[in-house]
């Protein structure tokens, strides 16, 4: 949280004109290049949509129309992964602030830059208990960077710029802005800040490591047999790709990444190892365990990363790059802290290496590289082969080897844990809700990447259960022609929930079962003029989300797949990532689907086929 007590700077443009609260929100929120609102209006508010009806007219910024605020917060949060600019919503008081609690604690939990604009009663009405009044600066307090109560129109453009800058800078995160009625009423003399012509006196985000600090983590690796890169979410907000496939490249080290960092690193990649952590790769979790040292770029060490957390990474040295000096050392005291942007420290450990060509030793690292290809091999992911049923690992493979390039979102569950081990992504296409788990979040999130990004495949990954929790924003897909596609793996059950109540809760399945009232989620489709396809035989699917994929408007595909799968690996509470449930046996690896990659393309494919249904090359 930055202190409140924050000073304007003289802006730029010094030229002034009469004009309303409102309107100085509205053209500040242009001047920092916003071309897409999401909102839904509200007596309180209605002071700044009506500016923003104006600005319409004009051109240059356009509102989307939610069907609940909720569904605002999640797509200007989608949009700003999709992009890495700053997500914008709108809602009114009362009620239409507290319906965007939910995703404003997505956005600070994942770090996701957003100004989120609140309509609030007038000043004077401000304590009373008006009608519609809630303190969302109080609500919100701990889920923001900052907050502003706007108490005089004057002050508007400043504080928009501020909390662009806030909001983007730094850890990236959330920033409240509430606005009293009157204040949007108000006219002032309206004086223009332009982005970046801000002042934040005690806001100074470390950016470049500490030189010394650099050295000794290069002294670690140097020392080192069997290091790990482990790769999170910092890693994809400070657009880092490249400098850790260098940095892997130059000392042949592995890479792991977490849920949040998906694309930081190609999967594809022979150091790769995919996913580590509660449903991460058997390997992955290997590899952390036995590693002797382990750098984190941009991850936090979460619990469900860790597992036991005294017994993660217990035979490591700690190399821990964050921009958040709270980050480093909260769950895990490191051997080497190097607060900074993970890019721009990164490039000053390249830097350091090609100028003193730092040496390794090279046979043993390749045992350690070879050590992890043999667990590679003998615990592969796998895809569960159920006759004429669908198995939910085999929907969303195919999904990915038909869309490859798109960007997916998803919401949360089982189907989420199965998207990150089956498809592989590229930089800032994976964008789901890691830290909070918000069930929910996959079709409103397509909506803000597909409007963001109208010419690219956008898909939804979705269970019957999240689907559910915002269903009414199919109207918003097909007011707005968005072509996302939303796949719903239905399976009958709040699937995760099943898993863990037939795991550690002697099959109690307390409310978990979702069979009894399923919509036919076809007519649903149609009944909001979205296109809607249902399969439910194995032989079907390949055509269905072909089907899919070329439909122009957005498609609601509904397979039905086996009720009762579980997500493997697992690793149970309590135990350490070494500790993993459900690993493969020869038996079961037999009788699967396994995926292979193609030598000539990439493509992830399953071995029975032939040829790479991508460029034709033998397998």
């Amino acid at each position: 949280m930055v202190s409140s007590s924050i000073s304007p700077k003289t802006p730029s443009v010094t030229t002034s004109s009469r004009r309303t609260g409102g309107f100085a929100l509205i053209d500040s929120l242009k001047r920092h290049g916003v071309k897409h609102i999401f909102g839904y209006p509200g007596g309180a508010i209605l002071p700044i949509y009506d500016e923003l009806y104006r600005a319409e007219a004009e051109g240059g910024i356009q509102h989307i129309l939610v069907r609940h605020e909720q569904g605002a917060s999640h797509a200007a949060d989608g949009y700003a992964r999709a992009t890495g600019k700053v997500g914008v919503c709108f809602a009114t008081s009362g009620p239409g602030a507290t319906n965007l609690v939910t995703g404003i604690a997505t956005a600070h939990l994942d770090s996701i830059p957003m100004v989120v604009v609140t309509g609030q009663v007038t000043r004077a009405a401000i304590g009373t208990d008006a009608f519609q009044e809630t303190d969302i600066f109080g609500i919100t307090l701990p889920l923001v960077k900052h907050s502003y109560v706007v108490r005089r129109p004057e002050d508007m453009a400043r504080i928009v710029a501020e909390a662009f800058h806030l909001a983007s800078t730094g850890r990236p995160g959330p920033v409240l802005i509430d606005v009293p009625k009157d204040v949007g009423l108000l006219e002032c003399d309206y004086i223009p800040v332009e982005p970046g012509n801000v002042q934040l006196p005690g806001y100074r985000p470390t950016i470049k490591g500490n030189p010394r600090q650099i050295n000794a983590a290069l002294h670690l690796l140097r020392e080192s047999r069997q290091p790990l890169l482990y790769v999170g979410g910092g890693a994809i907000a400070s657009g880092a790709h490249a400098q850790v496939q260098q940095l892997a490249e130059h000392f042949k080290i592995p890479v792991t990444t977490t849920l949040m960092g998906l694309g930081a690193f190609d999967e594809k990649h022979p150091l790769s190892v995919s996913m580590l952590g509660m449903h991460g790769t058997a390997y992955a979790n290997f590899a952390v365990s036995e590693c002797d040292l382990l750098i984190a770029v941009g991850a936090r060490f979460d619990d469900r990363v860790t597992g036991k957390l005294d017994e993660f990474a217990s035979r490591a040295k700690i190399i821990h790059i964050d921009i958040d000096p709270a980050e480093v050392g909260k769950n895990r005291a490191p051997d080497v802290p190097i607060v900074g942007d993970v890019r721009y420290v990164l490039e000053q450990m390249l830097q350091r290496i090609s100028e003193a060509q730092i040496p390794r030793n090279t046979t043993e690292t390749r045992e350690w590289l070879e050590r992890i290809e043999r667990w590679r091999e003998e615990y592969p992911l796998t895809i569960p082969c159920h006759g004429d049923t669908i198995s939910p690992q085999e929907a969303i493979a195919e999904i990915g080897r038909q869309a490859p390039n798109a960007y997916y979102t998803t919401d949360v569950g089982q189907h989420q844990m199965w998207a990150a081990q089956f498809i592989q992504y590229g930089p800032r296409r994976w964008i789901s809700s890691g830290g909070l788990g918000t069930m929910g979040y996959g079709m409103p999130a397509a909506m803000g990447v597909q409007m963001a990004l109208p010419d690219e495949q956008v898909v939804c990954i979705s269970g019957d259960a999240s689907f559910q929790m915002n269903l009414q924003e199919l109207a918003t897909l097909a007011q707005y022609n968005l072509k996302v596609k939303t796949a719903i793996i239905n399976n009958g059950w709040q699937g995760m929930v099943r898993q863990w109540q037939q795991a550690f809760f002697g099959e109690r399945y307390s409310s978990s079962n979702m069979q009894t009232g399923m919509p036919d989620f076809v007519l649903l489709a149609k009944a909001f003029g979205v296109k809607g396809i249902v399969v439910r035989d194995r032989a079907e699917l390949k055509d269905a989300i072909a089907e899919m994929l070329a439909h122009d408007g957005p498609v609601l595909l509904d397979i039905h797949v086996t009720k009762d799968e579980n997500c493997y690996p697992m690793i149970a509470p309590g135990k350490s990532n070494a500790q993993m449930l459900g690993l493969p046996q020869r038996s079961q690896l037999d009788q699967a689907i396994e995926l292979i990659y193609c030598s000539n393309c990439g493509a992830k494919n399953p071995t029975t086929n032939s040829f790479c249904p991508e460029c034709g090359t033998k397998l």
